[in-house]
């Protein structure tokens, strides 16, 4: 009986990170996010130094991810909705994902935020062997990783944690 009261909460946990819903490690700390660097669309080189004292959202996508093509109006209200406060958000294009249609649907949609080719996959790698898309990431201004989301998000609770995270000091 002792063994079925640890082990259940144990696989609550276990369930709700291969959910992710939560991160097991975040019950314990936050992780730092990872020093990556990584090239816009544009053509120009810039890294996660650039992130320093601003509330980011990192999310990996693909233009072949049709729940990541449905959230992406609500990413690019999030964005909108808080970058004046110190948010940004940077999207990661998955390198599966063909340049030329990652390029397009980012001047499709008038994406309002940085877009990045992960050409190598090494930028998903740092992030924790991201391979599921949308995978968010939520940062705090100390460059700790608050929050990981696989797939949709509750953008109403993420907008409520976003206003937490701008609020600290």
């Amino acid at each position: 009986m002792k063994l079925r009261t640890v082990l259940i909460p144990g696989l609550l946990v276990l369930a709700l990170a291969a959910a992710g819903t939560l991160g097991y490690r975040s019950l314990l700390s936050h992780d730092r996010a990872p020093r990556v660097s990584y090239v816009l669309l544009d053509g120009a080189p810039s890294n996660s130094d650039s992130w320093k004292g601003k509330v980011m959202l990192v999310n990996f996508w693909a233009t072949s991810c049709s729940t990541c093509v449905h959230e992406m109006p609500q990413i690019i209200a999030t964005h909108e909705m808080f970058k004046a406060r110190g948010f940004d958000t940077l999207a990661v294009a998955m390198s599966y994902d063909p340049p030329a249609f990652v390029s397009n649907f980012a001047q499709s949609r008038q994406l309002p935020f940085n877009v990045a080719i992960d050409n190598t996959g090494d930028i998903a790698r740092q992030f924790g062997e991201v391979r599921l898309t949308p995978t968010s990431l939520l940062i705090n201004k100390r460059g700790e990783i608050v929050k990981r989301f696989v797939g949709e998000p509750d953008f109403a609770a993420l907008h409520e944690l976003i206003n937490q995270l701008l609020a600290e000091s």
